[in-house]
């Protein structure tokens, strides 16, 4: 568990996470509303050098990001919207997967999606800072230690 006290502490962290990705990772993150997904996401795009603030992807669902605005192409993926894992086939992702970095908020909109992903959970702890758990997979797993 990765203690996270305020919304510079996780967009501190995410920059942490920007020096160790690559492309063709995902990144999946879950939590409660306000639980501070989307501040671990900017903290990682502006690390990867995205000038200003990214937006949610909320409405968009995918929010694309490519070079040079970032030193690797990065998708931002929302899927709060998304009601059925079926519509996950008109968004195309599978042929970005290879060569981008996938940054997906809400994962469990569609459950078994991305086996491999590095996968972030955060909880709001009753202090109301944030408490950070993940499920590193095997390609992740020497570079997590990094953190």
């Amino acid at each position: 568990m990765i203690p996270l006290a305020d919304p510079d502490a996780s967009h501190a962290f995410g920059a942490r996470l920007a020096a160790l990705v690559q492309p063709g990772d995902v990144i999946t993150l879950e939590g409660p509303l306000g639980a501070g997904k989307t501040s671990i996401a900017r903290g990682l795009l502006a690390a990867l050098g995205l000038a200003g603030e990214a937006p949610s992807p909320s409405f968009a669902i995918v929010q694309p990001y490519a070079p040079p605005e970032v030193r690797l192409p990065v998708l931002h993926i929302d899927l709060y919207r998304i009601d059925d894992p079926d519509e996950m086939e008109e968004l195309g992702l599978d042929d970005a997967a290879s060569d981008s970095l996938l940054i997906v908020e809400w994962p469990e909109r569609a459950p078994g999606y991305w086996p491999e992903a590095l996968a972030l959970t955060l909880q709001i702890t009753p202090d109301g800072a944030r408490a950070l758990t993940a499920r590193a997979p095997a390609a992740w797993r020497a570079r997590w230690h990094q953190i």
